[in-house]
């Protein structure tokens, strides 16, 4: 089905991997369409509940291939308008959580897709950094909206001027991740475990919590009040209030089905 990445479903949790391991899964034009289709069949696949973003090999994402780009003569404005922003935009509106699992560096537009994503987990080895500067860039794919939402203005601010190497301990405690492990196989294992601990959830209410959370940055209080209320009674009519309500009732775990 895809040639530059790895689709593959595992009950109700989308693996996607990027499987440009030689270039260190730089993004090309294939890649940034295969993508972009992939997170449109994860937002029409009712069973999928939880998508899971990782990298074949040492690195996660290098950023956009610069070879492809200088030998198909695009613009910057074509390839951002038509590639790269539309599967930003995918992966935030989503209504469904999207874990990255971050297993090397993630540089430049790599830094962004890892960004993009609801909750990430890396491991020791991994990095991060807003490489953009050192070609003369500025940072595109989303970083100038998320990086600051999640470090703030001054700490964004330097390390998009400087382009320093973020370890994953310094991107722990700035919380560009959510957790750090070790090694390669505790990665996959607690990546496991999140991505099952979230497709359990009531997915419709996880992604009306994501929608509220996004666009609390922009909007007023009385704004995001008015939206609680439309969510919360959207929420409330579903069966997962339902089971949450009879589990309960009944001392026992509630079983969630997404709707």
């Amino acid at each position: 089905m895809f040639n530059t990445i790895i689709f593959e479903k595992k009950e109700n949790v989308l693996y996607i991997t990027l499987n440009r391991p030689d270039v260190y899964n730089a993004f090309n034009g294939e890649m940034l369409t295969e993508l972009h289709e992939a997170f449109v069949k994860a937002s029409e696949d009712d069973e999928v509940r939880c998508v899971v973003l990782t990298g074949a090999g040492r690195a996660f994402c290098s950023g956009q291939d610069l070879k492809d780009f200088n030998e198909k003569k695009s613009t910057f404005k074509e390839v951002l308008e038509n590639k790269y922003n539309p599967l930003i935009k995918k992966i935030a509106d989503l209504r469904k959580p999207v874990i990255c699992s971050l297993n090397g560096v993630a540089a430049g537009a790599g830094m962004s897709l890892a960004l993009a994503c609801d909750y990430r987990i890396g491991v020791e080895s991994s990095s991060m950094t807003e490489v953009f500067i050192n070609v003369g860039l500025v940072p595109d794919s989303g970083s100038s909206f998320f990086l600051p939402r999640i470090v703030g203005y001054a700490k964004a601010f330097e390390l998009c001027v400087t382009g320093e190497k973020i370890t994953a301990q310094e991107a722990l405690k700035l919380g560009l991740l959510n957790k750090v492990v070790s090694n390669s196989f505790l990665l996959k294992k607690y990546t496991d475990i999140t991505a099952k601990q979230f497709s359990s959830k009531p997915t419709a209410a996880v992604g009306m919590i994501k929608d509220l959370l996004m666009g609390s940055f922009e909007s007023g209080l009385e704004e995001i009040l008015k939206k609680e209320i439309e969510y919360q009674q959207i929420a409330g009519g579903t069966n997962d209030f339902r089971e949450g309500i009879n589990s309960f009732l009944e001392k026992r775990k509630p079983v969630f089905k997404g709707n």
